[in-house]
């Protein structure tokens, strides 16, 4: 094989799957029978592991990062494979290959509204699951965005001393009694939709889309809307462009999504709570460098609360990202901060 071959090879994401037959216990006590995740790697692994970058997905993202986060990862962007071990598990509870409600291979009572819930830890659990397995000994950069953000601190808990900086994103270290209400408000959409009852694979369908429709609006804001939904023609009393837009969204994430894995990872969202059962001083630990990065417009994670992030851990820098478009923002302003995030890992 050619080494031009092999590189391009290299460059190429592989997906994997990580499988356990044993029971996986969960925090609440309850047990899922087996469990798999989906991962992905991407790059080559040095030999002393310096170049590990673990990426911990939000609500409705996956491990397939080059797909949702193509700004800050790919050939020539600020993680590129040809420098980077890249490594991207999607979480238990998810709807893209982990174990999750609509999983054949589990019992009928832990399939569909039978699923266990889920909390962020069990998910950095499952994330141990596949480091032992790769057996990453270090990880030089660990960042995630919003429920990947939280999953970033509380990973971060666990193991301060293989991680050797964290990168959180407009997240938080408890979610906010408003942010759980807007997930309620959102199961309350998919639980008005009857056939989610229904014990099949499109249950909720409907009811799914109405609560994207209610999340959207809770990730963007009134100039993001402005900017991207205004009307060329003021003579229109119906059928609005912001109209088809909430629709689009809707049918677009019932398109790849399902109502159950919504639902249990919105409530998974809910229960994060880094003080839980620990400590006031449980991020004496943490002496890792932080970059901890907010959006000046997030109505979801405000920036009140990247600033608490940043004032509990020992090491940390706070950025405010300025954006029209929210929480988004993380996934729009992707120039700016890849800036912040190569300065950020050169300086430290």
């Amino acid at each position: 094989m050619s080494t031009i071959y092999s590189k391009a090879l290299l460059l190429q994401p592989t997906q994997q799957f990580f499988s356990q037959k044993s029971a996986f216990t969960l925090e609440s006590g309850k047990k899922l029978s087996e469990i798999s995740l989906a991962y992905q790697t991407w790059g080559k692994l040095n030999e002393d592991q310096s170049n590990v970058v673990w990426v911990c997905h939000a609500l409705t993202g996956n491990h397939l990062v080059q797909e949702w986060w193509d700004g800050l990862f790919g050939t020539g962007k600020c993680f590129d494979p040809e420098n980077y071990f890249i490594v991207a598990v999607n979480v238990p509870g998810s709807a893209y290959g982990s174990t999750g409600p609509l999983s054949e291979e589990l019992p009928e009572n832990e399939r569909f509204d039978q699923f266990p819930v889920l909390t962020i830890r069990d998910m950095v659990k499952g994330l141990e699951l596949v480091r032992k397995e790769l057996k990453i000994e270090k990880i030089h950069a660990l960042i995630g965005a919003s429920l990947g953000g939280q999953q970033v601190l509380e990973w971060a808990l666990l193991i301060p001393d293989k991680i050797e900086h964290i990168i959180p994103i407009a997240t938080n270290l408890k979610h906010s009694p408003f942010g759980i209400a807007f997930n309620e408000a959102q199961r309350m959409a998919i639980e008005s939709d009857p056939t989610f009852f229904s014990k099949t694979e499109h249950g909720g369908r409907n009811g799914l889309k109405a609560a994207r429709a209610i999340g959207m609006l809770s990730y963007r804001t009134y100039d993001g809307y402005k900017i991207t939904q205004s009307e060329e023609n003021d003579a229109k009393f119906d059928d609005f462009r912001a109209n088809s837009y909430q629709r689009y969204q809707g049918e677009k994430l019932a398109g790849r999504f399902n109502a159950f894995s919504y639902w249990y990872l919105s409530k998974a969202m809910d229960s994060h709570n880094v003080f839980r059962d620990r400590d006031e001083k449980v991020f004496e630990r943490c002496l890792m460098p932080a970059l901890v990065i907010g959006i000046d417009s997030d109505l979801l994670f405000p920036i009140t609360e990247q600033e608490e992030i940043s004032k509990i851990l020992p090491n940390a820098a706070l950025i405010s990202l300025q954006s029209d478009f929210g929480h988004d923002g993380f996934l729009v302003e992707t120039e700016t901060l890849a800036n912040h995030i190569k300065q950020f890992l050169k300086n430290n």
